[in-house]
């Protein structure tokens, strides 16, 4: 980056690996084989790209980062299965960057997008095989959580997938140095959603609902998202044979199934 006169961005939350066994772990947790394609967000200075490049039939990869852009272009100019594209990611149409029926995601993105790229691949109309994200590692417990200790982001996560830690990353992987470790996130992509449920807009809304104040007992929390009173929260759940007294957190993916049916969501 200084032989180049390049700085890190901070307003695009940029923190460049610089730890090349964390690359290698995310190359073999890939499992890329010569007909993948695989999409990789955030390339930086294309450290992983040549090593995606290198195990894949094909790699788009998209950078916000106009700065790093010709530099991407000229450094992967010796592989012809590259393309670098100048864009922001939550912008772009799926269907005119991955042309094939199937594809993987590599990426390691700024924290604060953590959330909006989750949501951007788990809700497209063509899902990943798989994704292999960077995250902070608070965020990537709170996202691999289980039944019991579920937040919502978990639960909407466990609805496509199942997510799991494959390596934590300490901050000193990285330049500049953030103030928090990372970890790397594997989701392992379902052929279908979890539940069968036909308005999976109008689920996740009720169980975001539930969590609005996920520290209290679940008629309360459901009565403050809904905006009904609480003795009306307490007849869903026991519609549901669900203990108003529990909290969010403590629902399986198939306990706000039946929730969301009680509360007049669609019927079983």
């Amino acid at each position: 980056m200084q032989s180049q006169g390049l700085r890190a961005c901070k307003s695009l939350g940029q923190n460049f690996l610089v730890v090349d066994s964390v690359g290698e772990a995310i190359i073999e947790a890939a499992a890329l084989k010569s007909d993948d394609t695989v999409l990789e967000v955030g390339p930086g200075l294309g450290a992983l790209t040549e090593k995606l490049a290198a195990g894949a039939g094909r790699v788009v990869a998209v950078e916000l980062d106009g700065s790093l852009v010709s530099r991407l272009r000229k450094k992967m100019g010796a592989y012809s299965n590259v393309s670098i594209v100048h864009a922001d990611i939550l912008g772009q149409d799926l269907h005119s960057l991955v042309k094939d029926s199937s594809y993987k995601v590599v990426a390691n993105i700024p924290y604060y997008i953590t959330s909006p790229i989750l949501r951007y691949f788990m809700r497209a109309d063509r899902r990943p095989q798989m994704m292999i994200i960077m995250m902070q590692e608070e965020v990537a417990r709170e996202v691999t959580a289980r039944a019991g200790k579920m937040g919502f982001l978990a639960v909407s996560m466990r609805l496509f997938s199942n997510p799991e830690i494959i390596l934590k990353i300490p901050a000193a992987s990285f330049y500049p140095v953030p103030k928090v470790d990372s970890a790397v996130v594997k989701f392992n992509m379902l052929p279908a959603p979890a539940l069968k449920i036909a308005d999976i807009d109008g689920f996740l809304e009720m169980v975001h609902c539930g969590f609005s104040a996920p520290r209290k007992q679940l008629r309360n929390s459901l009565a403050i998202g809904l905006k009904i009173e609480a003795a009306v929260a307490e007849s869903i759940l026991r519609r549901a044979d669900i203990d108003p007294g529990r909290r969010p957190g403590s629902l399986s993916l198939e306990e706000w199934s039946v929730l969301y049916r009680a509360a007049g969501g669609e019927k079983c």
